[in-house]
């Protein structure tokens, strides 16, 4: 099994409410690493986690930028030497892109170019680099009113995906990333619940048929020359929130295509550092196109381990401490599971008709590692299940009308979700989509996109 021969220097975790920075404190804490983390929610189940050394109450989403630069250059001098810094969302990775000039003097992380990684955390500057470097992608279009929707519409081919071009914002309005529409009322309708007209943040992408079985993913580490140190790849089970979301259930499997397609891809671009890419294989034409491209570390990226155990995380930190990447060959089937997340979407694939109890039961079978549960760490699942539970009844209170929601809901009319529903969403939140960003900082960092 892995060791790393030097482990003085630490490792800051910028943003860990979620399961992916909770993993990146195990894989890394087991080995004997110092890992510190930042974030915003003080109920963060990686805080509660034997692994974490110290954490920090700091939401980098919501403060002033100059406020969280001043906070993590003050953090560095309270754990006394650089520590290896490791955003795990599209604005930590911004952020740390857009200040790693002032940054670089007191932490270490893999130098990258901040234009690259403004392009790439925009489905519409994705598209048009991925376009321009030949690799496959969906047909889209990116609509700047009404009119061009309508226009779409006289050679749409249903079903559409209707997406933010910033996800996030698109979150943040309507607690949705993206929605499959089959009609052209049906596009008309979300378009004009889901846009902004002055600040237009909408694509229209086609849908590429297919069932879960079709969604393949890449996690790779890319060196200064931006050359693929670690690769693995996979394929989605289950998703959450079903057909359109992050992986709940997930396994290793060998995929020499999308492999070769991602490395040519990083190259071309000057890529570096951890990468999380995310595509669908195309039946129509044999091709597999891409459909998200993640500049930081996947929630995944556990599901991908290799015979000695290196996985992304690890051969960030051997890289970037000088010490020896060494890679084996992965560990193919390997299974890993989101437990409330798939509780969840198995619910919803079982209302659709997509999954029996038992072929639930034999989907379980062979699981190697669990976002929450683990022998070694248990804490970090009270906090997780208290959440579950408070959602639980609070959905129970409000259906009978005696607990009234607590905050505004930001839903068009008509659109709230109920029962399992707001349950997905809140377990949306928890894998790292968060609750309050505020419009002005998101604006401030994604100027480039």
């Amino acid at each position: 099994m892995l060791k790393i021969s030097d482990t003085s220097t630490p490792v800051l975790v910028l943003r860990a409410e979620s399961h992916g920075g909770l993993n990146i404190l195990r894989s890394l804490g087991r080995l004997g690493v110092p890992i510190y983390i930042l974030d915003g929610n003080p109920w963060a189940p990686s805080f509660a986690s034997r692994y974490c050394r110290r954490h920090f109450l700091w939401d980098i989403e919501s403060k002033p930028a100059e406020e969280s630069l001043a906070y993590l250059i003050e953090i560095s001098r309270i754990i006394g030497r650089p520590a290896i810094l490791i955003p795990t969302t599209d604005y930590a990775s911004m952020f740390v892109a857009e200040y790693g000039p002032t940054l670089k003097y007191w932490y270490l992380f893999p130098e990258q170019q901040s234009e690259l990684v403004f392009v790439l955390c925009s489905k519409k500057g994705m598209y048009g680099l991925a376009r321009q470097h030949g690799i496959p992608t969906p047909g889209a279009s990116f609509p700047t009113s009404r009119d061009d929707v309508l226009r779409f519409l006289r050679s749409a081919r249903f079903p559409v995906m209707l997406k933010g071009i910033d996800g996030q914002r698109l979150w943040n309005r309507t607690r949705k990333k993206m929605v499959i529409t089959h009609t052209p009322a049906e596009l008309l309708e979300k378009y004009d619940a889901f846009e902004d007209p002055e600040n237009p943040n909408l694509m229209l992408q086609e849908y590429i048929p297919g069932g879960e079985d079709s969604v393949w993913m890449f996690n790779g580490y890319f060196d200064e020359a931006s050359n693929c140190l670690v690769g693995f790849t996979g394929k989605k089970i289950r998703q959450c929130p079903v057909h359109v979301g992050c992986t709940s259930l997930g396994v290793c499997l060998p995929n020499s295509q999308v492999e070769s397609v991602t490395k040519t891809f990083m190259k071309a671009i000057d890529y570096r550092g951890i990468l999380d890419i995310g595509y669908r294989y195309d039946a129509r034409d044999h091709q597999y196109k891409v459909l998200d491209v993640n500049p930081r570390i996947g929630a995944t990226f556990r599901l991908f381990v290799d015979e000695n155990g290196m996985d992304v995380a690890r051969a960030l930190y051997l890289h970037l401490t000088g010490q020896p990447v060494s890679v084996s060959r992965p560990v193919y089937g390997r299974k890993w599971i989101v437990e409330d997340l798939d509780f969840v979407s198995s619910l919803r694939y079982h209302r659709e008709g997509q999954l029996t109890l038992v072929q639930w039961l034999r989907s379980l079978r062979g699981i190697d590692e669990a976002a929450f549960f683990a022998s070694d760490d248990l804490l970090p699942l009270v906090p997780m299940c208290l959440r579950r539970a408070g959602e639980l009844f609070r959905r129970i209170g409000q259906k009978l009308a005696i607990v009234a929601p607590t905050t505004p809901r930001p839903f068009p009319s008509g659109s709230e979700p109920v029962g399992a529903a707001r349950l997905e969403e809140s377990c949306l939140c928890s894998a790292g989509v968060p609750q309050v960003h505020l419009e002005n900082k998101q604006t401030q960092l994604s100027r480039h996109i």
